[in-house]
């Protein structure tokens, strides 16, 4: 027989402070209880049919799952966000729920759901009090007066203030991908890079020169990380091209997981590819001292 499940209930984009005190509660409920710790979210942003408007987002659904584990939740139940969910009344959602093996709930004090938005963190309480349901209300987080939330790191991070965002996030800001061909120009220099490409509907970081690390087969290395056209050779595209210190092998085909720490430079065209050269080189010396 299954465990029932404590679910914290949210789209966990970013999976940021705020959302880490709901996962907190989440964990410390389920095994108080003996419960899976659980996510309850949805495979597309509300807003791309509440509003029509959708937000560029800080995670594809595959590194918000990996995140969301990466805290502690055995669960991650991802439903369609089509227009029954959207129509759905929020008590009958809660019940499908609670069917389903739902032994509690934790939400934001802000958190709305169900037709119309009409389900609020009161409704839910009720709900759960009348049912002899576990429930927990978190207040709004904030850091430094500042009200943590995925709008206002996305700003962060679309302004290249990575070193601000890891602050709200609690964690560097992360990309994933397969590593993808490139047109090879790293090669002929004598400085190979791995390209990724931003994944339809996450957000671009302001253009320029990364210090990062990257994650691939489970073992991180430094690394430079350029956002941005590539002026220097006339690109037409938006490419996310890194250098790994001290790797040495193959990684087309491979997953790589990207986190950004500090912004370094602003994209910039060079007179040539040696002068290019020199640049990236010396970037890869101020990686290693960021990182010592």
């Amino acid at each position: 027989m299954q465990k029932k499940t404590i679910y914290a209930l949210g789209f966990f984009d970013g999976v940021h402070l705020g959302h880490q005190v709901l996962l907190r509660q989440c964990r410390r409920l389920a095994d108080g209880q003996g419960c899976d710790a659980g996510v309850v979210t949805f495979t597309t942003h509300p807003d791309n049919l509440v509003t029509g408007k959708i937000p560029a987002l800080l995670n594809t659904a595959v590194d918000r799952r990996f995140l969301l584990h990466a805290y502690g939740m055995d669960r991650v139940k991802e439903l369609p966000f089509d227009k029954e969910l959207m129509q759905t009344h929020w008590s009958v959602f809660l019940e499908d729920l609670v069917k389903d093996g739902a032994a509690g709930f934790v939400c934001g004090s802000d958190f709305r759901f169900g037709a119309e938005g009409n389900g609020t963190a009161k409704k839910l309480e009720a709900f759960c009090e009348k049912r002899t349901l576990s429930c927990v209300v978190v207040p709004q987080q904030e850091l430094d007066g500042v009200r943590v939330s995925s709008t206002y790191i996305r700003e962060l991070i679309e302004q290249g203030e990575m070193e601000k965002a890891t602050a709200f996030l609690g964690h560097p800001h992360i990309l994933s991908g397969e590593v993808v061909h490139g047109r090879g120009l790293g090669h002929t220099i004598g400085i190979p890079t791995a390209n990724l490409q931003i994944p339809e509907g996450v957000i671009c970081p302001k253009f320029g020169v990364y210090a990062c690390k990257t994650v691939i087969e489970g073992k991180e290395y430094l690394a430079v990380t350029n956002v941005g056209m590539r002026p220097t050779v006339n690109g037409s595209h938006i490419t996310v091209e890194t250098l790994l210190l001290d790797f040495v092998g193959d990684l087309y085909g491979k997953r790589l997981y990207l986190q950004f720490y500090k912004f370094l430079r602003p994209e910039r065209k060079f007179a040539s590819l040696e002068e290019l050269k020199a640049e990236i080189q010396k970037n890869a010396e101020q990686v290693r001292l960021f990182f010592q």
